[in-house]
C-alpha cells in the first residue's frame, strides 16, 4: 500500500456527511450498514442457520453492528483481525414519561446519558432522533433534525456569579423547551408520529435522544481542522467501515479475515447485550468459525491468533491547558493516530501490541504518536480492556486526538480521520498470504 496523500478533502467530506446521517447509534448502524451493502456485503440474522460461505456479512442487533469478510480459501482456524469502535455519545435522552412544563412553557423530560460536557448543550438548537418501536412489533428511525428543543441559559442578569464557576442540576436545568401552553400526556409521541407519517397510536415504546442540528463544518485558515458532533466515536466508526469495505473489495489472499465490531452503550459501561462486555462479538466469531465447519479447537486457534484494535478518540494537548496533560506526550491534531496506554490496563496496549500497530503503520506510511495520562489526572478507559479480558484476544488501544471530548460539538484536525484509516486498511490486510 502506497503512502497515503495528505488531507484527502473526499475521504473528510464523506466522514462528514457520515455524522450529518448519524444521529443516534441506531442511524450509526444503517448508515454503515448502508455503505457496506454497496460494497457487497449481505446482512443474516442471528436466529437463521449461517453457511460457511465467503465474502462479506454482517449483523445488526440495536445500535450495534458486526461485519467481517470471509476471504476464499479461509480455514476454520483462520485467525481474525479486529477493528473495535462503539457507536454511542453522550447526550440527553427522553425519559418514559416524556412531556412536561412549567409556567407556560411546554417541555420535554430527559435523562443524562453517559458524561457530556453540560454546558456544551446550553443555547443551542436541538433536534431529536431516535427508534421507534411500533404496534406490530417492527422498529422505526425518526429524526427531527430541524430545530425542535433547545435548554435555556439563565441570564446573567440573574446570576451575576455564573462565570465565576457554572453549576448545573442535572434534574432542574436541562429539561428543555420545545413549545408554549400546557403540557399534554402524549404530545411528544403523537407529534412522533405525525412526523414519521404513522397512523395514531402505533407506538408504544421508543429510545430517543437529543443531538444538535448544527452541521459539521470545516474550521480554521487552511481548513485544517473539523469541527462536528459525535466525534467520540463515530469518527472510529467511519473509518472502521471504509478500511472493511477497502480490503474485502481487495481481497488479495488475506491471511486474517478482517471485522468490524461497532458496540453501543460503551458511554456507561459497556455492559448490555449490545455492549463490548456482552456476548455478542464473541457469538459472531464463534459461529463464523463453526459455520466452516470448524470445532472447538479451531475456534481456540482462532482466537489465539486473533489482534483487535479498539479505536477510540483520546485528547489532543489542549494550547489552554497544557498541565493537564503529561509533560513529555503532547499528541497534536494532523499528527497521525494515538496508540493509548495506560499500565494500569485503563488501555490495554503493551509492547507487542505496539509493533502490531507501529508495523500497520509503517506499511500504510502513516505517521502516529503515543498517548499517556499525567500521573496525577485519572485516565478514561474503552472498550479495549473489556474485549481484552472477555474474549482472550489481544487488544491494542488506538484513535484520534481529539479536543472538547464529550461536547455536543468536538474538534479534530482534518488529515487525521483519513490516516488513520489508513492505518487500519493496512492493519486489516496484514501480510500477504502465500497464492
Amino acid at each position: 500500500m502506497s503512502a497515503p496523500t495528505r488531507f484527502d478533502r473526499g475521504h473528510t467530506d464523506d466522514l462528514m456527511s457520515f455524522l450529518a446521517a448519524s444521529p443516534t447509534p441506531y442511524h450509526a448502524v444503517a448508515t454503515a450498514a448502508e455503505r457496506l451493502e454497496k460494497a457487497g456485503f449481505r446482512q443474516v440474522a442471528e436466529t437463521d442457520a449461517w453457511e460457511g460461505t465467503s465474502g462479506g456479512k454482517y449483523v445488526l442487533r440495536g445500535g450495534a453492528i458486526i461485519a467481517w469478510y470471509v476471504p476464499e480459501g479461509a480455514e476454520p482456524h483462520t485467525p481474525f483481525r479486529i477493528i473495535g469502535a462503539h457507536t454511542d455519545s453522550p447526550n440527553l435522552r427522553v425519559k418514559p414519561l416524556p412531556d412536561t412544563g412549567a409556567h407556560g412553557w411546554r417541555q420535554i423530560a430527559v435523562e443524562i446519558y453517559g458524561g457530556p460536557l453540560l454546558n456544551s448543550w446550553l443555547d443551542r438548537d436541538l433536534g431529536l432522533a431516535g427508534r421507534l418501536s411500533l404496534r406490530d412489533g417492527s422498529t422505526r428511525l425518526v429524526d427531527v433534525g430541524r430545530p425542535l428543543l433547545r435548554v435555556p441559559q439563565l441570564a446573567i442578569h440573574l446570576d451575576r456569579s455564573v462565570n465565576d464557576g457554572l453549576k448545573l442540576d442535572k434534574q432542574r436545568h436541562l429539561q428543555p423547551v420545545w413549545g408554549l401552553g400546557d403540557a399534554r400526556e402524549g404530545d411528544l409521541i403523537s407529534f412522533l408520529e405525525e412526523e414519521s407519517g404513522l397512523p395514531a397510536g402505533q407506538v408504544t415504546g421508543w429510545d430517543l435522544m437529543t443531538h444538535s442540528v448544527e452541521a459539521p463544518a470545516y474550521l480554521g485558515r487552511d481548513n485544517e481542522l473539523l469541527a462536528g458532533p459525535r466525534m467520540d466515536n463515530l469518527l472510529s466508526v467511519h473509518a472502521a467501515t471504509a478500511a472493511l469495505a477497502a480490503v474485502a473489495a481487495a481481497d488479495s489472499h488475506l491471511s486474517y479475515i478482517p471485522v468490524l465490531a461497532a458496540f453501543d452503550h460503551e458511554e456507561n459501561g459497556s455492559q448490555s447485550d449490545t455492549g463490548a462486555d456482552g456476548p455478542l462479538l464473541g457469538s459472531v466469531l464463534e459461529r463464523s468459525v463453526f459455520a466452516r465447519g470448524g470445532s472447538y479447537e479451531d475456534r481456540a486457534r482462532a482466537f489465539a491468533g486473533t489482534v483487535c484494535l479498539s479505536c477510540d478518540t483520546g485528547h489532543a494537548v489542549h494550547p489552554n491547558y497544557a498541565e493537564r496533560h503529561d509533560p513529555t506526550h503532547h499528541p497534536r491534531v494532523n499528527g497521525g493516530p494515538i496508540l493509548k496506554v495506560n499500565v494500569n490496563n485503563r488501555y490495554a496496549t503493551d509492547g507487542s501490541g505496539r509493533s502490531v500497530f507501529a508495523a500497520a503503520c509503517e506499511k500504510a506510511g502513516v505517521p502516529f504518536q503515543s498517548f499517556v495520562s499525567n500521573n496525577s489526572m485519572p485516565c478514561g478507559t474503552t472498550i479495549g480492556p473489556i474485549t481484552a479480558a472477555r474474549h482472550g484476544i489481544r487488544t491494542v488501544d488506538i484513535g484520534v486526538a481529539i479536543l472538547s471530548m464529550h461536547s455536543a460539538r468536538e474538534l479534530c484536525g482534518s488529515d487525521d480521520p483519513f490516516l488513520l484509516t489508513n492505518a487500519l486498511v493496512a492493519f486489516l490486510e496484514g501480510q500477504p498470504s502465500a497464492a
